[in-house]
């Protein structure tokens, strides 16, 4: 078993054990001459019978994956084999299994579901149009990990297999009951792109509905049968998916693909306006003749009765003592005005008290607000420049998507993303412009410093950093105001970067005394915060325990 610490291959340094299977070990590991995270499988030869037999399985794996370049699919760099171990170096790939994420949170809004769906057909799409076919046979949630963007990854690649045209039937049985097609399990003929196809409608039945088709009594149901708001169309997408006979299904992932995006259209609702239409277009031209003489008046009142109603609610939720409540109430009072700010602005601070975190469900519910409301909130852009800037610090300081080690770096470059939105709305005359600009710019530099590195450009790239670090201490400092939690991010962000990038920053010109003299002033702010919670308690506690250590980094960096 390889030890932490340890370097493999005289290159990749152990970090941490991320997952163990019943034949492997898979860690976190990093090339720190590129400064990249890698995924190190590691498969003992010893404990195992007839290792030969199970790496042919591992060799076709790393042959399929070889050939194969998709943005939803992992890369193989590099394969290791010594007299003990088999090991792969692929992709690292940040985020949660969709298994862990319905065993977390329950079912998933049925939105996500159908985008996740959109991806999976397209990479199933990718390895089915291969010549020869590929042919992936295990599709199910804990093959699939979601990535702190919203995208996915199909990963383990073992059961996949290339389709052979001449081939009456498979000649091993290989998936995962519940989720497999009949024809998987011998008798039924060989597997071919339909498979794929019946194990992606079973996948989306388990996402969306919370039901687990590999436990008993092992059937798809009609999802409006569990959940009856959920969209007729998608339960037929469903049904069509999960056929017995291949010939019923989807012949294609581009028929699926074009019914998913069609989806609202198979819907009952859908037809039955449609049907309404040539009836309601005959009476709404007598009634706008009606209306246009009252329409002023109506309007009016409308506008009047509108605001107080939002008004109100806001009183409301800003009195309550319970959060659960607050958040019901900013919800309502966005949805009678959608193109103000205070109801957004409260939702995200809600989100901030609840245990100093921002995590999955309650991105899900601002996401759903600013996205359904996106149009109506770009009107003001003074506005949503204003909502833009708080919805990067909450993913900046807050956001939590799971106890991984790249969660800081994750928050930070997802985060930049709206502080350029807000740059964008703000314009010129923004009032956070400056803020901004360093949180975007900082965020960006962890975006782009890994590939840099590699192409060997990143000179000059350090000595901005540092002064964006130093500037957005200075306006810390400046705001007594200023949450603990937000202080204390930003000591663990300066220490952090100095105790990685000592020597980079030196190269760009930062001298030994600027280095130690930011350092003293994250040591003063330390000792002046007074925690509060048992969260900023281990934070504070952490970052002072490495004080030494970066002093350290610095002295090193000069000595050198």
């Amino acid at each position: 078993m390889l030890q932490i610490g340890s370097l493999v291959d005289g290159k990749y340094k152990i970090l941490s054990k991320i997952g163990q299977g019943g034949m492997s070990v898979v860690y976190m590991a990093i090339n720190e001459k590129a400064n990249k995270t890698w995924a190190v499988k590691e498969v003992r030869k010893d404990g195992i019978k007839d290792f030969e037999i199970v790496k042919q399985g591992l060799v076709v794996e790393i042959d399929l994956l070889k050939k194969l370049s998709h943005p939803n699919l992992p890369s193989i760099v590099d394969v290791i084999e010594d007299d003990e171990t088999f090991i792969i170096v692929m992709d690292y790939i940040e985020g949660k299994p969709l298994s862990k994420i319905l065993e977390e949170y329950g079912s998933q809004p049925q939105e996500y579901v159908i985008e996740w769906a959109k991806q999976l057909c397209d990479v199933l799409g990718y390895l089915h149009t291969r010549t020869p076919p590929i042919i992936y046979r295990d599709l199910k949630p804990s093959n699939i990990m979601l990535k702190p963007d919203g995208n996915i990854m199909l990963i383990d690649f073992g059961t996949a297999r290339e389709f052979k045209e001449k081939n009456v039937a498979d000649t091993t049985c290989l998936g995962t009951i519940g989720y497999a097609a009949p024809e998987q399990f011998g008798g039924h003929g060989q597997t071919d792109a339909r498979t794929d196809i019946y194990c992606l409608g079973a996948t989306l039945y388990h996402l969306v509905t919370g039901v687990s088709p590999c436990e008993p009594p092992y059937e798809i149901r009609p999802i409006r049968e569990i959940d009856p708001s959920l969209s007729t169309g998608l339960e037929t997408i469903i049904k069509k998916c999960t056929q017995r006979n291949p010939a019923d299904r989807y012949q294609s992932c581009a028929e699926v693909m074009y019914a998913l995006e069609h989806y609202e259209e198979m819907d009952d609702n859908y037809i039955r306006k449609q049907r309404k239409k040539l009836l309601a277009f005959s009476v709404a031209a007598f009634l706008t003749i009606f209306f246009a003489c009252s329409g002023f008046i109506s309007y009016a009142l409308a506008i009047q009765t509108e605001r107080g109603s939002y008004l109100n609610t806001i009183s409301e939720a800003n009195k309550s003592s319970m959060v659960e409540k607050k958040i019901e109430l900013f919800e309502k009072a966005i949805s009678i005005s959608p193109d103000k700010s205070d109801a957004y602005l409260g939702l995200i601070y809600c989100f901030k008290s609840t245990n100093d975190t921002f995590d999955l469900d309650e991105e899900s519910i601002l996401k759903k607000h600013l996205i359904n409301n996106k149009t109506t909130l770009e009107k003001n852009q003074d506005v949503f420049a204003e909502i833009c800037f708080e919805v990067g610090k909450l993913y900046w300081y807050y956001y939590d998507y799971g106890n991984t080690s790249d969660n800081k770096i994750t928050r930070m470059i997802t985060a930049s993303n709206w502080f350029n939105d807000s740059l964008i709305y703000g314009g010129e005359n923004f009032r956070h412009k400056e803020m901004a600009t360093i949180y975007r710019d900082i965020g960006n530099f962890y975006r782009d410093i890994a590939i840099s590195t590699i192409e060997a450009s990143d000179r000059g790239m350090y000595i901005q950093f540092w002064n964006n670090l130093k500037e957005l201490l200075s306006i810390i400092e400046e705001n007594e105001n200023e949450q603990e939690i937000v202080k204390l991010e930003l000591y663990e962000l300066i220490r952090g970067a100095v105790m990685q990038y000592a020597t980079k920053f030196k190269l760009d010109g930062v001298t030994q005394e600027d280095m130690t003299g930011i350092m003293d002033r994250v040591s003063k702010g330390l000792r002046n915060i007074d925690v509060t919670t048992d969260k900023t308690s281990e934070m504070k506690q952490k970052t002072e325990e490495l004080l030494e250590a970066t002093y350290e980094a610095i002295s090193l960096a000069f000595n050198n």
